[in-house]
């Protein structure tokens, strides 16, 4: 799943989730995953959609970012090491308190990388070049506002630095905090999908301004 995605929090509203863009149909539904006050998780390249539950789990339990990536992957079975190998997986955690980690498996289609930076980390894979995930996070440092538009700000810096070699298609976005949803018990801040669009980026930038301005205290 050629991808690039980005995992952050804000430390001033506790707020945490990621977005992501590929040349895939509908690449939200198997990359993003989240839950409230435990953190978020992205899987993607020679993907194992597991990975993201697995990691939430191990949130859940305590554990640190840079043990779940490496616990996870050397449990892994590698069901189908010929035409799906483990040593292509590609993923990424962030905690609770903003503590982030990846993994770029060596035989994850070039070019293919990750990059940390002040609670975040992006990664991608079949990229233009390094300069896509390095773009990304300095996005996300330099941009002022809601997660939300940090988030998006950094898949618009990939994209401009040359995104994903094959273009776009789809993109994703989740955001949770406990109790901040717009109903009684919703932790979802935004879950936002673009399916299917020519400028599934621009897509997601309309809809992510539209739910600022519809947000409101929960009831």
């Amino acid at each position: 799943m050629a991808t690039f995605s980005i995992l952050g929090y804000d430390p001033a509203t506790g707020e945490v989730g990621g977005a992501v863009q590929s040349r895939v149909f509908s690449v939200g539904n198997g990359v993003l995953w989240a839950e409230a006050g435990v953190g978020a998780a992205a899987t993607q390249a020679i993907v194992d959609v597991s990975y993201g539950p697995q990691a939430i789990t191990l949130l859940r339990q305590g554990l640190r970012p840079t043990d779940i990536v490496k616990q996870i992957w050397e449990r892994d079975p590698d069901p189908r090491p010929t035409d799906w190998t483990k040593q292509g997986r590609q993923f990424a955690v962030i905690d609770a308190q903003g503590n982030v980690a990846a993994y770029t498996g060596p035989r994850a289609s070039e070019w293919a990388g990750d990059k940390q930076g002040k609670f975040c980390t992006a990664q991608g894979n079949i990229l233009a070049s390094e300069e896509v995930v390095n773009a990304m996070v300095r996005a996300f440092e330099n941009t002022d506002g809601h997660l939300s538009l940090r988030l998006l700000a950094a898949l618009e810096a990939g994209q401009q630095a040359g995104g994903d070699k094959r273009g776009m298609q789809s993109a994703a976005m989740l955001i949770v905090k406990k109790d901040a949803g717009v109903w009684l018990h919703n932790d979802v801040v935004l879950r936002l999908q673009v399916d299917d669009n020519p400028e599934p980026i621009r897509e997601l930038r309309r809809l992510v301004e539209k739910a600022a301005t519809q947000r409101r205290p929960r009831r």
